[in-house]
């Protein structure tokens, strides 16, 4: 029987969002920009002394909240705490983004400013990255001059791995009289820039970040938003009073009190990342600078064919054919055997797809 329910048009009209397949723990994940190396056990010991009476309880904040908001360079009134990365860019449409109301975004780029914008009924202002890849600054610029109520900016930007740094976002700021500034650092870890510096003198500047990235902890969802105390206080009305679990404040705590592991982390994926792309243009496949745990690579017409072939061998990559063009996929930057098995199925796979030239040896792995 059909259900007859009064259902938005707003959501009608959209596709359900596409979340991994699932079955993926045993594979090589280098699709959704996960830290294939995992957690620092410290995060496993603080898991581990959660007592039966603690996990019965609602949690409580102001601790962790102290804590995180040391490891940020904040103060406490500066921090909110959210369920994800996600659910801290879904706030600023609770609190700022009204049905009919504009938003601005830079394409290509993560997928959930659309996907919340369009949930909520507004209306999307999209500019281009560059052919390179480069930011598209002077259209933002005149974009800013409509006034959309809020401009996301991923920096580093996920797919393309572009990040923008104080010159860029200082006129982006003075542009932005009448706008949201939301910049989603869920990878400035691995850029070494971050606009949280700059919270106290911009009211309208708004940083997301996450601990799903470098930390490792995407399946506890955890998230950040940073903020001037005054403006923060605005986005604090739309959220509920929990809506962080205990598991994930205590595995956050333990993650930034061990910060030599996502140093170590954080140097390895340089290191790779520069190995990899070398070892692609190696094979004659276009690579794009990156700030991020990833890279974003460009392996023609016959990228599809391989990205399924390679996935009927277990190994995960992120094809971005759809919105990019035919031939896209973001690589994640995981540990040195898995960018070797990588590059041995792409070998492998592609035949004479890709020039053959001299292999060269991975530095050697870490962690």
């Amino acid at each position: 029987m059909k259900a007859n329910l009064p259902v938005r048009q707003a959501i009608l009209k959209r596709r359900t969002y596409e979340a991994p397949a699932e079955g993926r723990s045993d594979k090589v994940r280098l699709d959704f920009n996960e830290n294939t190396s995992g957690c620092s056990p410290a995060v496993l010991r603080a898991l581990g002394k959660l007592t039966a009476k603690q996990v019965a309880m609602y949690p409580e904040y102001q601790a962790p909240t102290k804590q995180l908001a040391r490891y940020f360079g904040v103060g406490p009134g500066e921090l909110l705490l959210t369920n994800g990365g996600d659910d801290a860019l879904r706030v600023f449409f609770d609190t700022f983004v009204e049905p009919r109301t504009s938003i601005l975004i830079c394409e290509p780029t993560f997928p959930m400013y659309r996907y919340y914008a369009e949930i909520a009924g507004a209306r999307i202002q999209a500019v281009r990255y560059g052919s390179n890849m480069e930011f598209p600054l002077e259209e933002v610029l005149a974009a800013l001059r409509k006034k959309p109520r809020v401009l996301f900016i991923a920096n580093p930007n996920n797919p393309t791995g572009t990040v923008i740094r104080e010159k860029e976002l200082r006129r982006i700021l003075a542009a932005a009289k009448r706008t949201v500034v939301v910049m989603d650092e869920a990878y400035a870890e691995f850029s070494h820039f971050s606009a949280v510096p700059w919270i106290r003198r911009y009211p309208q500047l708004f940083v997301a970040r996450t601990f799903s990235k470098v930390a490792g902890l995407a399946a506890l969802r955890l998230g950040a938003v940073i903020a001037g105390e005054t403006s923060l206080a605005f986005v604090r009305r739309a959220m509920p009073p929990f809506p962080v679990n205990l598991a994930a404040l205590a595995a956050a705590e333990a993650a930034t009190r061990d910060r030599a592991a996502m140093r170590v982390y954080v140097a390895e994926v340089k290191r790779l990342r520069a190995w990899l792309a070398a070892e692609l243009d190696k094979l004659g496949v276009k690579t794009y600078a990156s700030a991020g745990n990833f890279l974003l690579a460009n392996f023609g017409a016959g990228g599809p064919a391989l990205f399924r072939n390679l996935e009927k061998q277990g190994i995960l990559l992120r094809d971005r054919s759809k919105d990019m063009g035919l031939g896209f996929a973001r690589i994640t930057v995981g540990a040195s055997q898995e960018l070797r098995q990588l590059l041995r199925a792409i070998r492998r796979t592609a035949r004479g797809d890709f020039r053959k030239r001299k292999k060269a040896k991975p530095p050697n792995q870490r962690r």
